[in-house]
């Protein structure tokens, strides 16, 4: 193994992947397995393995989490800051700024435009993730069968946070239920003392900071003011944010759209088309929605103010936990992934993110694609309901151009963004809109 890099040499390195970490997850992980393993040497192809499924445990940005862990691993709390928040800082600085030119252009007619074919393409984006994931994930008919739960579930109108524990369970179940005995068992070398009051006071001082801006919020501003839900919210979402940003949408949209009005479904489209095509976590598409919901009702702030200030307290509500959890549980590595009542449940719940994407990927379509919906309610549930006259005949044909470059041409996300944002410019120059 080379010996650890000095804290300006991991610094370099990170901003470097900060600012070209594009594409999602995948790609994301696949940089830092080039640089910590392949060219650095920092860490074996193992250890990157482990701390990769330890990553896909928690709650969060995966690729994030294993960059933190790569710095953690190098140079203690310390380098996993480093690491972690150069990961994040470019998408952070780049989403900011596009969030405001949003805020103040998007009523123009020609941006207006743009970004009504950018909401056709990420139709079509939604549905290839919901491919590639059933492939990857759905390989039984238990999986199956969750997931297809999960997709009624949500589209009647159940919380999303419920159907990850339901999941959980379920994944629980079928594996007890295909259990043959063969059971892998963990270290047995005793907890050690020391270790468990270090990790102990690393998690209550991590908490301690991650809940101070919102009672802090709460105390200057009351509870019922814009960034104090701003910020409550996003702390409730980092904790059930499993099965990353598509399905962290789906909560989104059914609280920030639905519940609390601060976007519409179309801008929330917008917002992952954004932060599709700029560096770092697709989760900070949720730095999109807080940005707008705090500009939207700024008082008694100027409406950039509170834009700022809503972005900055919803990129750290949804952040942090993932360096408290990395720090607390890394040293814990070995035994986690040897824990099989935690890999059960983490099964059930990818097999509900598929589901839960899929129904996203649907609610989306009938927002974006009619201009008249309705909704059918009884008990607790509701069934949204369409006028086949209204439908947007431009974004569809928009959506099946994308379709076609996506599933016949495998194009990726990067080149479905551009297309659909050319051919939404071109629709008032054709006097379509």
């Amino acid at each position: 193994m080379s010996p650890r890099p000095p804290l300006t040499s991991l610094a370099r390195d990170f901003a470097r992947i900060g600012f070209l970490s594009f594409g999602g997850p995948a790609p994301q992980i696949a940089m830092l397995h080039e640089l910590a393993v392949e060219e650095r040497g920092w860490i074996s192809d193992q250890e990157f393995l482990r701390a990769l499924n330890l990553c896909h445990l928690l709650p969060g940005p995966e690729a994030m989490q294993l960059a933190t862990w790569i710095g953690w691993r190098m140079a203690g709390i310390r380098g996993g800051l480093i690491t972690g928040g150069l990961f994040v800082l470019p998408g952070v600085l780049v989403i900011f700024a596009l969030s405001a030119l949003y805020a103040y252009a998007a009523d123009l007619t020609l941006v207006g435009a743009g970004f009504t074919g950018v909401q056709a393409a990420v139709l079509i984006i939604l549905a290839g993730a919901v491919l590639r994931l059933g492939k990857r994930t759905l390989k039984s008919a238990g999986s199956l069968t969750i997931a297809a739960g999960a997709f009624v579930a949500l589209l009647f109108g159940l919380p999303f946070p419920a159907i990850v524990v339901v999941a959980g369970f379920a994944g629980l179940w079928l594996t007890q239920k295909a259990d043959t005995g063969d059971r892998t068992e963990a270290p047995s070398n005793p907890d050690q003392p020391g270790q468990i009051g270090s990790s102990a006071i690393t998690f209550l001082s991590g908490l301690a900071l991650w809940l101070a801006p919102l009672a802090l919020v709460f105390v200057l501003l009351g509870g019922a003011h814009r960034l104090t839900e701003i910020t409550a919210f996003f702390s409730w979402l980092a904790i059930v944010s499993f099965g990353g940003a598509y399905a962290v949408l789906a909560f989104m949209a059914q609280a920030g759209v639905e519940q609390y009005g601060w976007v519409s479904a179309g801008e929330m489209a917008d917002g992952l088309a954004l932060a599709e095509s700029t560096p770092g976590p697709l989760i900070l598409v949720t730095q999109f929605t807080g940005f707008l919901a705090a500009f939207r009702e700024s008082a008694p702030f100027s409406p950039l103010l509170a834009g700022m200030l809503g972005s900055l307290l919803t990129v750290w509500a949804v952040f942090l936990p993932s360096f408290i959890a990395i720090f607390t549980l890394a040293p814990w590595m070995e035994r986690l992934n040897r824990v099989k009542i935690l890999q059960s449940a983490l099964n059930g719940i990818s097999a509900a993110v598929v589901g839960v994407i899929a129904s996203l990927a649907v609610w989306f379509a009938t927002q974006v694609m009619f201009a008249v919906t309705g909704e059918i309610s009884f008990g607790p549930f509701r069934l949204i309901t369409l006028d086949p006259a209204s439908i947007n005949a431009p974004i569809l044909a928009i959506a099946a151009v994308c379709a076609v470059l996506a599933f016949a041409f495998k194009r990726g996300v990067m080149t479905l963004v551009a297309a659909g944002l050319a051919m939404g410019l071109a629709l008032p120059l054709l006097g379509l809109i």
